[in-house]
């Protein structure tokens, strides 16, 4: 019942629990109960408002920040993820594989203000060699959520004989 109730409730968190309970064709506190045992053992760890920001007045950017690091002896990835994510203008980093170490995803009021924080703050942690950093320019689809809807029109030019 407990991935039933994760995969509906990952693309709804919002769902009524007399709705999931029906959808899953489970009793109402059996599925309450299984809920409240997921958040105390952290498998379910917030929930979240997607929110297309482009449809409102509120200016913000983000970016997207590839971190290359060194670890120091003993403490590894962990710490160095640690003291990035205390960062209130980080949303999310990722231990990643390939080039670079760590995705550090951010937002920011501005550019400039993006750009501030990965110099001031980023750059200079002692095990950070470099940093490279992507803005966000448009977000077409975010969390499985479709953001920005093409039109679906036809631009190929009208050819008549």
């Amino acid at each position: 019942m407990r991935e039933k109730i994760l995969a509906v409730m990952e693309k709804n968190s919002r769902i009524d629990l007399k709705e999931l309970a029906i959808l899953l064709g489970e009793d109402e506190v059996a599925v309450a109960n299984a809920i409240a045992d997921m958040e105390k053992e952290n498998i379910i760890c917030g929930y979240h408002t997607l929110i297309n920001w482009d449809n409102t007045s509120e200016e913000k950017v983000s970016a997207l920040i590839e971190v290359r690091v060194t670890p120091q002896r003993g403490m590894g990835f962990d710490h160095i993820a640690e003291r990035i994510y205390q960062y209130p203008e980080v949303n999310a980093v990722y231990l990643m594989s390939g080039a670079y170490d760590f995705t550090v995803i951010l937002e920011g009021k501005s550019m400039r203000a993006v750009a501030q924080f990965v110099s001031e703050k980023l750059s200079t942690l002692d095990s950070v060699l470099s940093t490279a950093t992507h803005f966000v320019l448009k977000k077409y689809k975010d969390h499985g959520t479709v953001l920005s809807k093409s039109q679906n029109r036809d631009e190929r030019m009208l050819i008549t004989p």
